[in-house]
C-alpha cells in the first residue's frame, strides 16, 4: 500500500484574529513544519492544501494546492482537491490527511490507521479520548467519485456528514507524555499551552 500525505492548511484562523495559523511559531518552527516533520516519514509523497498566497509556504518545496471552487469550501473541499490531485498517480492507493495546526501528530499514525482497514471499513479516522478527529484520516483515492457526488447533492459540508454515508471506523490513540496527539492550535490559549509543552520537553 502506497500512501500520500495531505496537510490541510485551509482554515481561516478566525479565533486567532485572522492570522495564518500554520505559520505561527512553536519552538522555533512553524506549526505546519511540525505537522510535516511528523507525517513525512510515514508516507510516499506529500502535498499541502492551502488557499491564499502560496508563497508563504514556498520554502517548504512541496506542491501547494488551493481548493477547487467547484467543491465549495471547508475541509471536505480540501480533501476532494487532494484526492483528485493524487488520483493522477495510480501507484497511490490512499491519502492520509492531517491539519496543519496539529503539531503533535503521532509517529505511528499511518500504520495504526492502515491496520483498521478491511472487513468493510473504507476509511479510518483518529480518536483521542471521547473525541473523534475526522480531519485526521486515511482515505482511499477511489473514494473521490462518491465524495464529488456528495458535494454536488448536499449542503452538509462537514467531514462527519460525509462519513455518515460510508463505512468508517475510529482508531483510538492514547496521550503521549500526557499530551493529546491531536491537539489543535485554534486559539491564543491553545498556542500558549502548546508552547509550554514544547518548553517542558526541552527542559527535560
Amino acid at each position: 500500500m502506497r500512501i500520500a500525505g495531505a496537510v490541510l492548511a485551509g482554515g481561516q484562523g478566525r479565533r486567532m484574529g485572522g492570522l495564518d495559523k500554520p505559520s505561527l511559531e512553536l519552538g522555533g518552527r512553524r506549526l505546519i513544519e511540525h505537522a510535516l516533520d511528523r507525517l513525512q516519514p510515514q508516507v510516499t509523497t506529500i502535498a499541502i492544501s492551502a488557499n491564499g498566497d502560496p508563497a508563504r509556504y514556498a520554502s517548504l518545496g512541496l506542491d501547494i494546492l488551493p481548493d477547487d471552487p467547484a467543491y465549495r469550501a471547508g475541509p471536505l473541499a480540501g480533501l476532494a482537491t487532494m484526492l483528485r490531485h493524487f488520483s493522477a498517480q495510480p501507484e497511490l492507493s490512499h491519502i492520509v490527511t492531517v491539519p496543519a495546526d496539529a503539531p503533535f501528530i503521532p509517529g505511528n499514525l499511518v500504520p495504526r490507521l492502515c491496520a483498521e482497514l478491511g472487513h468493510g471499513t473504507e476509511v479510518a479516522v483518529a480518536q483521542s479520548g471521547d473525541r473523534v478527529h475526522p480531519v485526521v484520516g486515511l482515505w482511499p483515492v477511489a473514494l473521490l467519485a462518491r465524495l464529488e457526488q456528495h458535494l454536488m447533492r448536499t449542503q452538509k459540508l462537514s467531514i462527519m456528514a460525509f462519513l455518515e454515508r460510508i463505512e468508517w471506523q475510529a482508531v483510538a490513540f492514547s496521550p503521549h507524555d500526557g499530551i493529546d496527539p491531536f491537539l489543535n492550535v485554534n486559539t491564543p490559549e491553545d498556542l500558549a499551552y502548546a508552547r509550554s509543552l514544547v518548553a517542558g520537553r526541552e527542559r527535560s
